[in-house]
């Protein structure tokens, strides 16, 4: 797919934001060889018609840039890459939580107040879930990349080859993989075609009930309460949401000194004084616990990961 620049978009972040930083805690994005600071989303398109790479820099003024190359509709391209960084949240109101709530406070300062990355979408969540059920981190990114190289859309920009992830319509006829069991691979034919009938689609799960969302993703094959909770809250993206797992809770009793024995609904309480931003804090505390080294024993990574 060799293809030039089909729409430019500019925007002014409202609330602080930092590209540098995102890229830092939730990296792992290619950059264009010629500006090594511009980096580059590339993800099908929802609608499922082509595939698109999102060129994505920051002016010294803060402004955003983003610049969509590929054969997919090229202003949902560049919604798509404002919601994958959170620039689609009106975020002004984001340092006044931290005003009212110490702890918060000061991990926003440490962290220059980043905003959650999402995956580019619910599909890709789900996909990226199924694949790296019992696995690392780094073994699932592998994976990922392995399938977006042999059946994702390539796009050009300038020369340089970036790979989407395969559209559902494309992962739903892969009959084998290397390195994904046909029980797993089945499961992914499943989310390709919970996509494709519009179960995925991240307007639609973010209009819905929390809990009625969750309800249908736990219907999905293999996927149960956490990757449920995963896809809805880091796939279509809520701002104002807590998830419920054992880490979320763990992250809340080490970053306000609770005893690990606090009650569960105790610890939650806490989450009340972030509204509206309830989930943007619970990542902030996730990103403290992991670059802190304070994850619970079992649940440390065997080398560097990232919480995208």
């Amino acid at each position: 797919m060799d293809c030039v620049a089909q729409y430019t978009a500019c925007v002014q972040p409202l609330g602080p934001y930092d590209l540098a930083d995102q890229s830092q805690y939730f990296g792992g994005w290619p950059t264009l060889e010629q500006h090594p600071q511009t980096l580059v989303l590339a993800f099908p398109v929802e609608g499922w018609q082509g595939s698109a790479a999102v060129a994505v820099s920051q002016a010294s003024d803060g402004a955003v840039q983003l610049v969509a190359h590929g054969d997919a509709p090229a202003d949902q391209a560049v919604a798509q890459a404002l919601a994958v960084l959170s620039l689609d949240v009106d975020a002004t109101g984001w340092p006044d939580v931290g005003g009212r709530d110490q702890v918060l406070g000061d991990l926003q300062r440490r962290y220059r107040f980043v905003r959650p990355v999402l995956f580019p979408t619910p599909y890709e969540a789900a996909a990226h879930f199924v694949l790296g059920h019992r696995r690392s981190t780094a073994q699932a990114r592998r994976l990922r990349t392995a399938l977006a190289d042999s059946h994702g859309d390539p796009v050009n920009i300038g020369g340089q080859i970036f790979h989407a992830f395969p559209r559902p319509q494309v992962l739903a006829k892969v009959a084998a993989f290397p390195g994904v069991e046909a029980p797993r691979l089945e499961r992914l034919r499943a989310i390709a075609a919970a996509a494709l009938d519009g179960t995925l689609d991240r307007g639609r799960l973010r209009a819905l009930e929390e809990e009625e969302a969750l309800a249908e993703l736990r219907q999905l094959p293999g996927i149960g309460d956490f990757f449920a909770q995963g896809i809805l809250h880091r796939g279509a993206g809520s701002t104002d949401c807590v998830t419920r797992d054992d880490l979320t809770l763990h992250a809340i009793r080490t970053a306000y000194d609770l005893s690990d024995a606090t009650p569960p609904a105790q610890v939650l309480e806490i989450a009340e004084r972030w509204r509206p931003f309830r989930m943007w804090a619970t990542v902030l505390l996730h990103i403290d616990m992991r670059r802190s080294g304070a994850l619970p024993a079992q649940k440390r990574p065997s080398g560097p990961t990232r919480l995208r």
